[in-house]
């Protein structure tokens, strides 16, 4: 059964690295929360390392740069993992051709760039293309976020799967929270592209690519390697982020005044008896659980 704590404290001493989601864990897309920096960074200070493990569709180092503008400090955390990591990683590798279509907002341009640390288009040509000339449509999120839903895409989603192009979804998020705002994401595209009928392919959580760039970059962090049982994953979203950490036998703290907070009513914390019915719906037992992270 899924055990309710107060305090991240209470079984830190358990871990050696914690796997942190970003978005309504550590910040709500506007600012960071208080208590959550300041759980990470006692963590940190007692020896523990904080990865960023993010559905972001932007590789980790433009992540690390939005981080910056909404004033979470590098010093908090030791590396960052993002959706935009693995699935950059999978159009390098020629699985979805070389001419794509971009469905996605202007400032995911960073996904089609060289990235700092490692140039991962090395070597390979990938060109953006109107999308009667693509081999594939890469989904980094909706044109407009702020306005748009899926429906929207039925024209887009329909000449897609008709003619057979794969999507590569670059953010497996279907919804997040941004200030007070509920959005759609890249996953709701690929959802809706999958159920007319589509291959559609994501990469981030709860998807294995991501962990295993997540533990390679741990390992490359603290000069070895950490065991599966001294992993901490941290997040928000059941059908991401628990779902993901216990497809990869990580132990899992599930932050229930995120995504979920009415189902679990959560104030301070969530009502026990709500979030095992909402746990029993999910089939999934997290290790622990929490209103918010502190």
């Amino acid at each position: 059964m899924t055990r309710i704590i107060e305090n991240l404290d209470e079984i830190a001493m358990n871990y050696d690295a914690v796997f942190c989601d970003l978005w309504g864990c550590l910040h709500n897309g506007v600012r960071p929360f208080e208590e959550a920096v300041a759980a990470l960074t006692q963590f940190r200070d007692g020896g523990g390392t904080v990865l960023l493990l993010t559905n972001s569709p932007r590789p980790s180092a433009h992540v690390v740069t939005q981080l910056d503008e909404i004033g979470v400090a590098r010093d908090l955390y030791q590396g960052v993992t993002s959706s935009g990591d693995a699935a950059v990683d999978a159009l390098a590798s020629g699985a979805f051709g070389s001419k794509v279509y971009h469905l996605g907002p202007g400032r995911d341009e960073p996904f089609f760039t060289a990235v700092a640390e490692d140039d991962f288009y090395e070597g390979t040509t990938v060109e953006r293309v109107p999308l009667e000339k693509a081999e594939s449509i890469v989904c980094t999120g909706l044109f407009d976020d702020n306005t748009e839903t899926p429906d929207d895409y039925r024209e887009t989603i329909l000449y897609g799967v008709t003619k057979g192009l794969k999507m590569l979804v670059a953010n497996p998020d279907v919804i997040v929270d941004r200030g007070d705002k509920r959005i759609y994401c890249a996953g709701a595209i690929g959802q809706a592209y999958a159920e007319a009928g589509g291959d559609a392919q994501a990469f981030g959580k709860p998807h294995a690519p991501i962990y295993a760039l997540a533990r390679r970059k741990l390992t490359e962090i603290r000069g070895n390697s950490v065991d599966d049982d001294r992993i901490l994953c941290i997040g928000d979203g059941i059908n991401t982020d628990i779902a993901g950490g216990v497809g990869e036998g990580l132990d899992t703290l599930f932050i229930t005044g995120g995504l979920a907070a009415e189902e679990t009513a959560t104030t301070r914390q969530p009502d026990p008896d709500k979030l095992d019915r909402f746990l029993k719906a999910a089939r999934l037992s997290p290790t622990a659980a929490i209103g918010y992270l502190r």
